[in-house]
């Protein structure tokens, strides 16, 4: 027994080791080839051991000056997208976990099909309505979009840890002369910070990276950085790699540095679900 038990830790690990090996290695390609002499960067095989050189971030300040402009974009929005889906989902996942009724059932149901459907779905008749609402090319437009994709995933995030408070807290303060919204920013609110940093995770992940909305939506004053590595592959004189893949690390970096102080908060918010209460 105790043979099969070391069998079956040793190829979990393998598997795992496996799957990190495959989604970490492009990743860490990436980050290294963006410190490699542009010369070198596509020898086979790769060398792992090299002189680090900053060349293609150089390049990259000197070709593509607004790729900062536009990273600076990408974290105004990505954090106004973030506080405003945080909020809405707080708010709505309480009502979800305390109250009961027809309505919120229907409701819960309608966000359900909304993020079903592709997202060029909703977006094809947008894009009329932003225009002549003038909120086309804003960044205010990327954050409410951004919010609204991801706001049912919140709500159900945030509505599967507040049921994991019991309700005799919600009814101890009201005895003591607590109004809903005090229950709400003195009680509700501490204890709910876990399922808070998992859901601005999965917004923060999503509209930092997000790309067809930022495409269709913004052409000069809100331009996300992805949009600009993708103006830096398709460059009609030719794609200068070494740029390219210092750009792909200056937006990688922020995001894995992320990810990896909030992992164990992430994984809580993706298993919570699947806890009852």
């Amino acid at each position: 027994m105790e043979a099969k038990k070391v069998f079956r830790t040793a190829m979990r690990l393998s598997i795992l080791a496996l799957v990190v090996l495959w989604s970490g290695f492009p990743i860490f390609m990436v980050i290294v080839s963006s410190f490699k002499d542009p010369r070198t960067i596509f020898d086979y095989p790769p060398k792992l051991l090299f002189r680090p050189t900053l060349q293609n971030f150089l390049e990259l300040a000197r070709e593509w000056p607004e790729y900062f402009l536009t990273l600076f974009n990408s974290l105004i929005i990505t954090l106004g997208a973030v506080l405003i889906t945080v909020v809405l989902s707080f708010f709505a996942g309480y009502a979800y976990s305390r109250y009961r009724s027809r309505t919120l059932t229907m409701t819960a149901f309608f966000m359900l099909i909304v993020r079903m459907l592709p997202p060029i779905v909703i977006t094809i008749p947008l894009y009329p309505v932003f225009s002549a609402l003038g909120l086309f090319d804003r960044h205010i437009t990327l954050m409410v979009l951004y919010s609204v994709f991801f706001l049912s995933l919140g709500t159900f995030l945030m509505k599967a840890f507040i049921d994991q408070l019991p309700v005799e807290l919600d009814e101890s303060a009201f005895m003591d002369g607590a109004s809903r919204l005090q229950v709400l920013l003195r009680i509700i609110l501490p204890l709910s910070l876990h399922g808070i940093m998992a859901t601005a995770t999965f917004v923060l992940i999503f509209s930092w990276k997000e790309y067809m909305y930022a495409l269709l939506f913004t052409t000069t004053r809100a331009k996300t950085a992805p949009l600009i590595i993708s103006e830096m592959l398709g460059s009609v004189v030719g794609v200068s790699w070494g740029p390219v893949f210092a750009s792909a690390t200056l937006q990688l970096v922020p995001i894995l540095l992320y990810v990896l102080l909030v992992q164990r908060v992430l994984v809580e918010g993706m298993l919570v679900g699947s806890v009852k209460g």
